[in-house]
């Protein structure tokens, strides 16, 4: 099979997956069902198939440490420029980072993985890497800067591995194959039918998620203003109603056409911040879909990769932004217009970027 017809089931099982959820087949919950069961258990079954049946002597370093390079360069990159390009806050350009760089090795990755590179062997490895090293440095930035003493949770971020299914799954993984384990015969059978529905479910699941309708974060800002409200006491001043002509003062309610103002929201749509979130999203795209991959290119070259193991670090590198980016961007309250839309542009350009790479690669 060519890398490009590798591609055609991923399209096709995507594109039946934003049909039946726009034609309410599914459900309304149907990304986040279908999300959560390739994630607990499709998803964690496949890796630990995957890796307890392969000899530890297959990983080779020198990918691993391209793809590194190219992770860590962009996530640098983007952690500075938000602030030097778009005056982003400390709290906020871990975030800003994390969205250039953190790459979808989980929903998407599986699929493209077992499609165009025939295993998943390296994609484990990226899992680990992010997961391990990457997301505990984001999270340790995010919890000095939202709590006012700058602690960190430290006992959360240890128990991470174990809390999260897939690196959990993957650490067991790589425990069987390091041991010599092998699995009952009936284990084995039933991990196999469940690991079988990883890469449908993942792609129905996330051409679901393209239809499902983003998380209104413009409501938020409004809530900021409504603390403007608490000015609303001033309708204590109301007990002048004892002066029933304070009920001139209702007409004060004429002034609630303050709410008018709550057509601020019409001040929002100020085009200098539309334009200014539309940059924000063209580099942390630019960043994500052209750079990583760039780097883990020539990255690769330097190391001497052969042609096999340069396709799969640079189309592991070129996968979209992670859904955790925008779940970790709720969590601490910061980011969250720019990180949903980088998840779903990002998501939905690699569709045919991730091709085009492994097509000029292949």
């Amino acid at each position: 099979m060519s890398l490009v017809s590798a591609f055609v089931p991923i399209w096709i099982l995507t594109a039946v997956g934003y049909a039946a959820c726009r034609w309410g087949l599914l459900g309304e919950a149907a990304a986040s069902v279908l999300g959560r069961f390739v994630f607990h258990l499709a998803m964690p079954s496949a890796l630990f198939l995957a890796l307890s049946r392969m000899p530890l002597s297959v990983f080779d370093g020198r990918s691993l440490l391209a793809f590194a390079v190219s992770t860590a360069a962009v996530i640098g990159f983007g952690w500075i420029g938000a602030s030097w390009l778009f005056g982003r806050r400390p709290g906020e350009r871990p975030i800003w980072g994390m969205a250039a760089g953190y790459v979808n090795s989980a929903n998407l990755g599986i699929p493209i993985a077992t499609q165009v590179l025939g295993n998943v062997s390296f994609l484990a490895e990226v899992v680990l890497l992010q997961v391990l090293v990457v997301t505990p440095v984001i999270l340790v930035a995010l919890d000095r800067h939202s709590d006012p003493a700058g602690r960190v949770r430290v006992r959360r971020i240890a128990s991470l591995p174990i809390r999260n299914p897939v690196i959990l799954a993957s650490l067991l993984g790589v425990a069987c194959s390091a041991a010599g384990l092998r699995l009952p015969s009936a284990a084995g059978a039933s991990l196999t039918l469940l690991s079988a529905a990883a890469v449908p479910a993942a792609l129905v699941a996330l051409g679901a998620s393209l239809h499902a309708p983003a998380p209104t974060e413009r409501v938020e800002p409004a809530e900021r203003a409504e603390p403007a409200e608490r000015a609303e006491p001033a309708e204590r001043a109301e007990p002048a109603e004892r002066v029933e002509p304070a009920e001139r003062v209702e007409p004060a309610e004429r002034v609630e056409p303050a709410e008018r103002v709550e057509p601020a929201e019409r001040v929002e749509p100020a085009e200098p911040a539309g334009l200014a979130e539309l940059a924000e999203l063209a580099v942390i795209t630019a960043l994500k879909l052209v750079a990583q991959p760039v780097i883990a290119y020539v990255t690769g070259l330097a190391l001497h990769l052969s042609p096999q193991q340069l396709l799969a670090v640079v189309v592991c590198a070129g996968l979209p932004t992670a859904q955790n980016t925008f779940i970790y961007s709720q969590e601490y309250g910061v980011g969250e217009a720019v990180t949903n839309r980088a998840v779903l542009v990002t998501t939905t350009l690699s569709l045919a970027t991730v091709a085009a790479v492994a097509t000029l690669l292949g």
